[in-house]
């Protein structure tokens, strides 16, 4: 006689969903992360033409400090959109998610910094400008996605909720800094508007590291031997 299979066996690592797991604690902590950031990042940005044109690019004839400003502003916004690509590299390949964003989030503090302090020194500036592209853009490819990693099959339909509450806290940050920022340049001066942001900066990544201990780290995944860098090399070497 054939033996007859009987239906499969889940395996005993399967996890149901549980509709009364709650939402990891951890999760406050970048959520917190993420509006004071947004608030520095757009802070900054909604005063800097206005501070160029007004104020840093004064060396310039009057009917070419705006087009002088956006050159500067559109340069710092294609290195805000071109880190991404090697945040993401540098934590999926080395670092981890949540190393990637505290180191780079250091880098983006001392750039918020730079803002404050040379205001009146072109160079300083824009290396500030630079460090924050670096920072801010590193880090937005890590941000969601460490989100996502703190959830697992008990409570990922919990993650819709979360991610609400993300989006929510980003444009909240934004608005708040589109609203105040501009005042506090006109009556308080540009050191204090862009140190404003500096200050929400530093917040921002300690409240990420408060949280170091309850965080889910997902490794860096390995070097894939097939890769198509790798495959093509070989390929020219072996002629």
């Amino acid at each position: 006689m054939k033996e007859v299979a009987g239906p499969d066996v889940l395996p005993a690592t399967s996890t149901a969903v549980d509709p009364q797991a709650p939402i990891p604690k951890q999760i406050r902590y970048i959520i917190g992360n993420e509006g004071c950031e947004r608030f520095s990042f757009y802070g900054m940005r909604n005063i800097l033409t206005v501070f160029l044109v007004s104020s840093l690019l004064l060396y310039l004839p009057e009917a070419e400090r705006a087009r002088g400003a956006k050159d500067v502003f559109h340069t710092f916004v294609i290195g805000v959109y071109f880190f991404p690509l090697l945040g993401g590299w540098l934590a999926d390949r080395f670092f981890g998610k949540y190393n990637t964003i505290l180191w780079l989030s250091l880098v983006y503090c001392v750039g918020q910094a730079c803002l404050a302090m040379f205001v009146t020194n072109r160079t300083g500036f824009y290396i500030g400008l630079g460090l924050i592209a670096l920072g801010s853009g590193g880090i937005k490819p890590c941000v969601a996605t460490f989100v996502g990693d703190q959830f697992d099959q008990t409570n990922k339909h919990r993650a819709k909720v979360v991610f609400d509450a993300f989006y929510w806290i980003i444009n909240f940050g934004s608005f708040f800094a589109s609203l105040l920022m501009p005042i506090f340049l006109q009556h308080l001066g540009p050191a204090f508007a862009f140190g404003v942001p500096g200050v929400l900066m530093f917040i921002s990544t300690a409240i990420l590291w408060l949280g170091r201990k309850q965080y889910i780290m997902v490794p860096p995944a390995p070097r894939n031997p097939h890769s198509f860098l790798r495959v093509s090399r070989s390929a020219i070497i072996s002629g």
